[in-house]
C-alpha cells in the first residue's frame, strides 16, 4: 500500500478523503453503507450559534449533471450539537470537522468558543459563503476584508485546525484565499456551490421557493478543478478541493491539480459507499504508477 497520509496545520489525516459538510449529516446516517474509521476525516453539517428551521420546501431539485440547493444551513444550534450530538460521534477514529456559519462576525466567534474545548473536534471549517446581514446580505467570502476580518475573528477563538470554505461567486477566488492565509487560515477548501437557477417551465415558476440555490455535482467539476489549480498556486498553505468529485479518477484530478485533500459531496447521496471506493482508488492509482507516497501526486500536473 502506498502512504497516503496527509497533514493540514499540525493535524495529521490517514488519507485525503473527506466527506463535504451538508451532504453527510453528523456521519451516523452512514453508518450502514460504510466504516466511518476509513475516512480522513468527515465535515458535519453547517452549525450556527442559534436553532435554524432553513428554507421553506422545494429546496432541492436535480439539474443536468448535478443539483441545486437551498437548504438554508438548517440544525439545531450549536447547544444542542453539544449536548446532544457529539458525545454520539466522538467515539470514530477519524477526524471530526464541524462546518462553522453566522450572519455577523460574532456569531462565528460565539459557535467557535463553544468547540474550542471539545478535545474531538480537531478541526473547523468556517463557511464564509454566508450573508453578512450587517452588510445588506453580501457573503463574507466575495471580498478579501470581509473574509480577512471573519477569519481574523475565528483564528483568535479557536485553538485547533481552521479550515476556511472559499466561494466560487468571485472574480479572482486567489485574491481571498491570500487574504484568508495572511490572518491565520491553515487550510482553504474549495469550491462551494455555484449560484444557480432551474425554472419549471410548465408552471413558470421557479423549482426552488428562494428561485436560486447552490449548484453542485459533475456540472461544477472543471470549474473547481481551475479554481483549486490557480489557488494552489497562489497560496503556501493547503488546499481541500471539492466540486463534483464522484469517483476516484475525478479525487486524483483534484489532486494533481494542488489539492493536498479532497471533499466527497453530492457524490454521497447517489452512493453512500462512494468514498470507501475512492480511497481504494487512489490506494491502487499510486501503486500502478509506482507512487509510493501520496505527496508525489500533490500538484504534479505537468
Amino acid at each position: 500500500m502506498a502512504n497516503l497520509n496527509i497533514k493540514i496545520g499540525n493535524l495529521k489525516f490517514k488519507n485525503p478523503v473527506l466527506t463535504a459538510s451538508g451532504t453527510f449529516g453528523y456521519g451516523e446516517e452512514f453508518t450502514d453503507f460504510i466504516d466511518i474509521n476509513r475516512l480522513g476525516g468527515y465535515i458535519i453539517k453547517g452549525t450556527t450559534i442559534n436553532h435554524r428551521e432553513g428554507n421553506p420546501y422545494p429546496r432541492m431539485v436535480e439539474t443536468p449533471s448535478g443539483m441545486l440547493n437551498a437548504v438554508g444551513l438548517q440544525n439545531k444550534g450549536v447547544d444542542y450539537f453539544i449536548e446532544h450530538i457529539y458525545p454520539r460521534i466522538s467515539q470514530y477514529d477519524t477526524n471530526l470537522i464541524v462546518n462553522v456559519s453566522g450572519a455577523n462576525v460574532d456569531d462565528y466567534v460565539a459557535v467557535c468558543e463553544k468547540l474550542n474545548p471539545l478535545e474531538h473536534v480537531k478541526a473547523i471549517e468556517v463557511n464564509i459563503s454566508c450573508p453578512n446581514v450587517k452588510q445588506g446580505g453580501m457573503a463574507f467570502g466575495t471580498t478579501c476584508a470581509g473574509a480577512a476580518q471573519v477569519t481574523k475573528a475565528v483564528r483568535n477563538a479557536y485553538s485547533g485546525t481552521v479550515i476556511v470554505k472559499l466561494s466560487p461567486n468571485v472574480t479572482d477566488i486567489t485574491e481571498i484565499a491570500k487574504a484568508v492565509e495572511a490572518e491565520g487560515a491553515d487550510s482553504v477548501s474549495l469550491i462551494n456551490t455555484l449560484m444557480g437557477m432551474a425554472i419549471d417551465t410548465e408552471r413558470q415558476k421557479p423549482y426552488l421557493s428562494t428561485y436560486t440555490g447552490g449548484l453542485s455535482g459533475p456540472a461544477v467539476r472543471p470549474i473547481a478543478v481551475r479554481m483549486v489549480w490557480q489557488t494552489a498556486k497562489a497560496v503556501n498553505i493547503p488546499v481541500i478541493g471539492l466540486g463534483g468529485i464522484m469517483n476516484g479518477r475525478d479525487a486524483i484530478e483534484f489532486i494533481l491539480a494542488g489539492a493536498t485533500a479532497i471533499e466527497v459531496g453530492t457524490a454521497n447521496f447517489i452512493d453512500p459507499s462512494v468514498t470507501m471506493k475512492i480511497i481504494d482508488y487512489i490506494d491502487e492509482y499510486c501503486i500502478r504508477h509506482n507512487v509510493s507516497d501520496i505527496s508525489e501526486l500533490i500538484g504534479a500536473v505537468k
